[in-house]
């Protein structure tokens, strides 16, 4: 027989090397922004669905209780019972901030949910607390409920809330069956807030000065989150959610951390006749 030729091993040539090291430079350079995409659609989709889910409890909470909305706020922690949440959480160690315990799963709402307190939050929302102990703690809280739908608590914890005297022309929705103007489709009742630096109370404040017919007196107190694309999740008394995006960039100002936002005016703002239109209707 004749001899078997010698097996030659072929290694890569350096120039081969080089395109494959290129391949998968390019390769990792398309996957990487794909990625990152596909975390924030998540937080989006999350944010959204938790809203939802906010929403359902809301309306299931009013179905079992005579169609009575639960109060979109208090100022005093005694009536924390009547209010969807406790209502005030800040940038302080107090637990009310950090510790589901002491507020979310007081709340009225709480039995109507999934028992998961992480739907009170947006995932984009990162602001947190020290402790004590020196640990950081994200808080409870991102989103905040439409004042005009249920209002402050009064004193005693019964009968219809209140505006607090800062709308009086316009309406304070205490039944499901007073949503008859903008119907539960178009009544928005909880939205996420531009967390890090303006959540406090429980309610958000929609101003209605210049409605419908005077937009040069627009004005702002409480600002709208921004973490989807320059948009909120914003869910409504039917139980739909949706995501908003914000079109003027007033909207949107740049704000430092525990920022103290006041009152401003802005005229003419597209997303404050936005927020009006599904907020509230005149008396």
């Amino acid at each position: 027989m004749p001899p078997t030729p010698p097996v030659i091993a072929r290694a890569f040539t350096l120039i081969e090397l080089l395109v494959v090291v290129c391949m998968v430079a390019l390769l990792a350079a398309t996957l990487v922004p794909t990625s990152a995409g596909s975390r924030i659609g998540s937080q989006t989709f999350r944010c959204q669905n938790n809203n939802r889910q906010l929403a359902v409890a809301w309306r299931t909470y009013a179905d079992d209780n005579n169609d009575r909305i639960v109060y979109a706020a208090s100022d005093t922690s005694a009536n924390f019972p009547y209010t969807w949440c406790r209502t005030y959480i800040d940038y302080t160690s107090d637990a009310r901030n950090w510790d589901t315990n002491v507020d979310i799963v007081r709340g009225p709402l709480w039995p109507y949910t999934s028992k998961d307190a992480l739907i009170y939050r947006c995932p984009s929302d990162h602001s947190y607390v020290i402790t004590l102990t020196g640990a950081a703690m994200l808080r409870v809280r991102s989103f905040a409920m439409n004042l005009y739908t249920g209002g402050f608590t009064p004193t005693t914890g019964s009968g219809p809330g209140t505006d607090g005297g800062l709308t009086p022309s316009y309406r304070n929705f205490s039944k499901t069956t007073d949503l008859t103007v903008l119907g539960p489709a178009k009544t928005f009742v909880f939205i996420d807030m531009r967390s890090e630096v303006d959540i406090i109370w429980g309610n958000f404040l929609t101003y209605m000065d210049g409605y419908p017919n005077t937009p040069a007196a627009y004005k702002m107190h409480d600002l709208p989150g921004i973490s989807h694309n320059l948009g909120a999740s914003v869910s409504f008394a039917d139980g739909r959610a949706e995501i908003h995006r914000w079109v003027d960039p007033r909207t949107a100002p740049p704000l430092s951390i525990g920022f103290p936002v006041s009152t401003f005016t802005s005229p003419n703002n597209v997303d404050i006749a936005w927020l009006q239109a599904r907020a509230t209707s005149p008396k």
